[in-house]
């Protein structure tokens, strides 16, 4: 079963653990990741309403930590998150959640 991480958006506090916890556990030189925070906002779009969001993306250098799966260990990004809004879990089980809920996104490395 392929393996993904899911991300509730919601929640994230743009607190950069996820991006840290990567490039000190691959040993990644400063302006590369495997997963980058990347920030909307902010802006006004109605009287005292604010976008103002965060969403960790997978990059092109995220394995999903698979050495550290296969030890049956939480991604770096996973075990750091502050607010516990990533979570690893199949394509099925991503499925189901994602159909109730909004403001999430699953990707797959």
């Amino acid at each position: 079963m392929q393996k993904g991480l899911l991300v509730n958006y919601r929640w994230c506090t743009g607190c950069h653990s996820c991006e840290l916890a990567c490039q000190a556990k691959n040993n990644l030189p400063v302006g590369q990741y495997g997963i980058k925070l990347n920030e909307v906002g902010p802006w006004e779009y109605a009287p005292k309403k604010w976008q103002y969001s965060y969403f960790p993306v997978l990059t092109d250098q995220c394995n999903l930590c698979t050495d550290r799966l296969a030890r049956g260990e939480l991604p770096a990004c996973v075990q750091h998150c502050q607010a516990n809004c990533l979570q690893v879990m199949g394509a099925d089980e991503a499925a189901g959640i994602l159909a109730e809920n909004h403001r999430m996104m699953f990707m797959t490395m």
